[in-house]
């Protein structure tokens, strides 16, 4: 993710032509706020409402170049509401909303998702955001080749696919966005905030480690605690620069 601190707001067009020049699956947009941040998030096509790695990369950002104390909470004004992040033992985490999916009970649309993913899945639900979408073995999630046109089309952000994990993680999944204007995410923070109470229900636990198979793909580790997911991940800051537009 890339992530642009500004001293005060800007108009909402420039920031997503910034996004669409990173042409990254997230770009976060920091501005001072009573002694917090507001904090927004664009894909290189839209603005969404909550991204968990974007909001980890955030996090590193105003700790490592010092724009906050390493030892001090950050706290984001969003979308979707008051977020914030600790660092824990190298680990940045995370405190976000759960999203529990219900079961889809439209046939059509499970048709669609099983043409245009390939695969017959087990058990498909909607959360607040996106298509959840279970599969028998880690081998199918790793595997799937989605048709993104057809996914495009179907009414959500993106669509989570998912199976249990091996003898190393609890869970599995991969992220598709083409409606955001994002093929795959490579590791999706918010996806887990519906993860965690699907596998939670399944296996019997709170505690989970998980990892994204995509390509470039990551490991995560979730807790459920009530309506609340805590996620945490690990940044590191590759490019650095200045905005001179």
């Amino acid at each position: 993710a890339a992530v642009c601190v500004m001293d005060a707001p800007r108009p909402e067009a420039w920031m997503q032509a910034v996004a669409a020049e990173m042409n990254l699956s997230e770009t976060a947009f920091l501005t001072p706020e009573a002694g917090d941040y507001r904090l927004r998030w664009f894909t290189p096509t839209v603005e969404v409402d909550l991204c968990g790695h974007a909001t980890l990369a955030s996090a590193h950002v105003l700790w490592t170049e010092g724009h906050l104390p390493t030892e001090t909470q950050a706290r984001f004004h969003t979308r979707s509401g008051l977020l914030t992040a600790e660092r824990r033992d190298g680990w940045i985490e995370l405190d976000f909303p759960a999203t529990p999916a219900a079961a889809v009970a439209e046939a059509e649309l499970v048709a669609a998702l099983a043409d245009a993913l390939g695969v017959t899945p087990l058990w498909v639900g909607r959360s607040q955001f996106d298509l959840l979408v279970e599969v028998a073995t880690a081998e199918q999630v790793q595997t799937i080749a989605p048709d993104f046109a057809r996914l495009a089309v179907l009414d959500a952000r993106g669509i989570i696919v998912t199976s249990p994990g091996d003898a190393e993680v609890d869970f599995v999944s991969r992220f598709f966005g083409p409606r955001a204007g994002i093929n795959e995410d490579p590791v999706t923070g918010s996806a887990h905030c519906c993860l965690a109470p699907f596998w939670a229900e399944k296996l019997g636990k709170e505690h989970f480690l998980a990892r994204q198979v995509s390509a470039r793909g990551g490991e995560i580790r979730v807790t459920l605690a009530g309506d609340r997911v805590r996620l945490a991940g690990q940044a590191v800051t590759v490019l650095r620069g200045t905005l001179h537009a």
